[in-house]
C-alpha cells in the first residue's frame, strides 16, 4: 500500500511538472522565454515546447494583424480651419524581444502608436487646404503618415505598420455653416472665372474662324475672277476663228442667239418689218 501511495505521488508530481516544463504555441501566437527577467530565447514556431520549469517564464504574444483606434483628434489646416480626424493603424508585431523591451503590452503599444500617428497626422494637415484634404490630397497623406510611423515603429518598439487610414474627417461643431458658406463663396467664384475664360476663349475662336471665312471667300472669288476671264478670252479666241472661217454661219448662229434672249421674253419691241434683224426670217426669195 505504502509504494502504491509513493508511486502516485511520484506521479503527481512528474505531470506537475512537466505542466510546468512544456507549453504549446497556437499558430496566432509567438512567444519569447525569459530565465529570472532576462531574455533567454524567442518561439516562432507554432507547437509543443519546453522550458525550465520555475525558473523560465514564456511571454505570449500575437502574430495576427492588430488594429488601433486613434482617438478623434482636432488638427487645423494650411488655411486656418478646423478639422476633425478620426483615424485607425494596423500593425503587427515583427521581433517580440525589442517589443516586450520597449512596449510590453498591446495596449502600451497602442498608446504609443497613437502618439506618433497623431503627431504626423498633425505636421501633415498643417501642410494642405481643407478642400484638398477631404478630396484630392487624402491618400498621399495617409501614404506618408504610414511610412513615417512604419519607420518608427520598427526602430523602436519592433512593430511593423500596416498602413494608416482615415475613417472620418469633419468640422467641428458649430463652424460648418460657416465653412460651407466660404467653400460656396470661393467655388462660385471659381466658375465665375472658368465661364469668363470659356466665353474669351469661344469669341477668340469665333473671331479666327470668321476671318478664315472672309480669306477662303476672298480666294474663292479670285478664282472665280481668274476662271471667268479664261473662260471669256477662250470663248472670244474661238468666237473670232469661227468669224474668220466662216462669217455668214457665225452672223446666222449670233443673230438666233440675239432672238432666243428678246423674243423669249415679255420685252415688246417696235420694228419694221424689213429690219436687218429679221432678214432670217423671211421666207427665202426663189432663185431665178
Amino acid at each position: 500500500m505504502r509504494k502504491v501511495v509513493i508511486t502516485v505521488i511520484i506521479a503527481v508530481v512528474a505531470l506537475f511538472v512537466l505542466g510546468q516544463t512544456a507549453f504549446v504555441i497556437d499558430e496566432t501566437e509567438q512567444a519569447i522565454i525569459l530565465q529570472l527577467g532576462a531574455y533567454i530565447r524567442m518561439i516562432d514556431e507554432p507547437g509543443l515546447h519546453f522550458r525550465i520549469p520555475f525558473i523560465q517564464t514564456v511571454v505570449r504574444m500575437e502574430r495576427r494583424v492588430l488594429a488601433a483606434d486613434v482617438p478623434a483628434t482636432t488638427f487645423i489646416t494650411l488655411d486656418m480651419e478646423w478639422v476633425v480626424v478620426d483615424s485607425y493603424t494596423r500593425w503587427r508585431i515583427i521581433d517580440p524581444h525589442q517589443f516586450y523591451m520597449a512596449v510590453r503590452t498591446e495596449s502600451e503599444a497602442r498608446l504609443r502608436l497613437n502618439q506618433v500617428s497623431i503627431s504626423k497626422l498633425r505636421e501633415e494637415i498643417a501642410r494642405h487646404n481643407l478642400w484638398d484634404i477631404i478630396s484630392i490630397a487624402r491618400k498621399p497623406i495617409m501614404e506618408t503618415v504610414s511610412r513615417h510611423v512604419d519607420e518608427v515603429a520598427r526602430r523602436e518598439f519592433g512593430i511593423e505598420v500596416i498602413d494608416v487610414r482615415i475613417k472620418r474627417a469633419d468640422l467641428p461643431i458649430g463652424v460648418e455653416g460657416a465653412v460651407f458658406a466660404r467653400m460656396e463663396a470661393e467655388r462660385e467664384r471659381m466658375a465665375k472665372e472658368a465661364r469668363a475664360k470659356g466665353e474669351e476663349e469661344a469669341r477668340e475662336i469665333r473671331a479666327d474662324a470668321d476671318r478664315g471665312v472672309v480669306i477662303l471667300l476672298a480666294e474663292a472669288e479670285r478664282t472665280a475672277l481668274i476662271l471667268r476671264g479664261e473662260g471669256e478670252a477662250e470663248a472670244a479666241r474661238i468666237y473670232a476663228e469661227a468669224f474668220g472661217k466662216a462669217p455668214e454661219f457665225y452672223a446666222f448662229l449670233r443673230t438666233l442667239e440675239a432672238y432666243e434672249r428678246f423674243l423669249g421674253g415679255r420685252t415688246t419691241l417696235v420694228l419694221g418689218a424689213d429690219t436687218e434683224l429679221f432678214r432670217f426670217l423671211l421666207s427665202p426669195q426663189p432663185r431665178e
